[in-house]
C-alpha cells in the first residue's frame, strides 16, 4: 500500500501525518508551531523536518518503508495558484507569491501537490470522515477565521480562479460588523473564534452577569471561544446567550449556502463543534427557518469526526486522488 504525508499548514500550527492510500489510517501525527513571523524560509525548514519525522515514525511503529511513501499533500492558507503550486497571498503568515509545492518538494525529496487549507479539511470528511458516502457536500471550517470547501461528485470545486468556497466572507449584515477584509457584515466577523471572544467581551463591559471574567482571571484578553463553550456547558446563562447567537448567525450563512447549493450535507469543522447540540440545535431551527423546504429536508448538518486531522487527512487525499492530473 502506498502513502502520503499531509500537510495542514495553519496560522498558529502546522499539523502533519502520514495517510494510507485508502484513508484507513494516519501514521506519525506531529504538529509545531507555525511561528511565521520568522519567515517563509524558517516556516519550510519546519515543514520539512516534521515531514521527516513523520516518515520516520510511520516506519518505525507501523512497519512503513520509505520507498512506499509516495508524495506530499500540502494545505495552505491561500489565495493560491494550484496550477503553478504557488501561495499568492497569506495575511496570517505573511506569504506572497512563494512557491511552496516546489519548495517542500525539494526539501524533502518527494512530489508534493498544494490546495487551500480549508478545501483539504472538507475534502478530508468527504474522504473518509462524518460526509463519507455523500455527492454534494459543503462544509465551513471555523477557527481563527472562516473557510470552506465544496465537494461536488468527489471533485473539490474550486472556481476559475481558486478562491470558491470562501463562505467566510459571504454578508449577513451589509451594515454589520467591520472584517478584517475590509468589508462589513461578513460571518466571520460574527462567528469566527476571535469574533465569539469579541462578541462576549463587548457584553462583559456593558454589564452582564456571567462567570466569564472569572474563568480567565479578570484579563479579558484571554478570553477565547473555547472559554465560551466551556461556560455555556456549565450552565452560564450569558455564555449560553453568545453561543445561541452564534448558532442564529452561523444559520444564516449555513441556510444561503443550502439554498444555493442544495447539498447533501453541510459538515462544519474546527473548534466551534465543543459547543456540541447547544450550537447545532439552534443552526440547524434556522437554516430550517430561512432554507427552502425541499433542500433543508434533504440535508443533513454535522460536525466534522476527524478533529486535528481533517487537514492532513484531506491534503493527502488531494494527492493520493489527484496527483498527474491538471488542476
Amino acid at each position: 500500500m502506498h502513502y502520503v504525508v499531509g500537510v495542514d499548514i495553519g496560522g498558529t500550527n502546522i499539523v502533519v501525518g502520514t495517510v494510507a492510500e485508502d484513508g484507513s489510517a494516519v501514521h506519525g501525527v506531529r504538529s509545531a508551531p507555525t511561528h511565521a513571523e520568522e519567515g517563509p524560509e524558517a516556516v519550510l525548514g519546519r515543514i520539512a523536518r516534521l515531514v521527516q519525522v513523520s516518515m520516520a515514525e510511520a516506519e518505525k511503529a507501523a512497519g512503513i518503508p520509505r520507498r512506499n511513501i509516495v508524495g506530499v499533500g500540502i494545505g495552505s492558507p491561500g489565495p493560491l495558484d494550484r496550477k503553478r503550486g504557488m501561495v499568492l497571498l497569506t495575511p496570517n503568515l505573511g506569504w506572497r507569491d512563494l512557491p511552496l509545492r516546489q519548495l517542500v518538494s525539494e526539501a524533502v525529496g518527494l512530489p508534493a501537490t498544494l490546495d487551500n487549507d480549508a478545501n483539504c479539511a472538507i475534502y478530508g470528511e468527504w474522504w473518509v470522515g462524518a460526509a463519507r458516502g455523500t455527492r454534494y457536500v459543503v462544509g465551513l471550517t471555523i477557527g481563527t477565521g472562516i473557510g470552506g470547501g465544496i465537494v461536488l461528485d468527489g471533485r473539490i470545486y474550486h472556481g476559475t480562479s481558486d478562491v470558491a468556497g470562501e463562505f467566510g466572507h459571504t454578508t449577513i449584515d451589509s451594515t454589520g460588523r467591520l472584517c478584517k477584509c475590509g468589508n462589513y457584515g461578513c460571518l466571520e466577523a460574527y462567528a469566527s473564534g476571535p469574533a465569539i471572544a469579541a462578541r462576549a467581551a463587548e457584553g462583559i463591559a456593558s454589564g452582564v452577569d456571567t462567570r466569564l471574567p472569572e474563568m480567565v482571571g479578570g484579563d479579558l484578553s484571554r478570553l477565547t471561544a473555547q472559554t465560551v463553550y466551556e461556560a455555556a456547558s456549565g450552565g452560564d446563562q450569558y455564555a449560553l446567550e453568545v453561543v445561541r447567537d452564534t448558532a442564529k448567525f452561523l444559520g444564516i450563512g449555513v441556510g444561503n449556502i443550502v439554498n444555493i447549493f442544495n447539498p447533501d450535507l453541510v459538515v462544519i469543522v474546527g473548534g466551534v463543534t465543543m459547543a456540541g447540540d447547544q450550537l447545532f440545535t439552534p443552526l440547524r431551527s434556522e437554516v430550517k427557518r430561512r432554507a427552502f423546504k425541499p433542500a433543508v429536508e434533504r440535508c443533513r448538518i454535522v460536525p466534522g469526526v476527524l478533529p486535528g486531522t481533517a487537514g492532513v487527512v484531506g491534503a493527502a487525499a488531494t494527492f493520493h486522488h489527484r496527483v498527474g492530473d491538471e488542476p
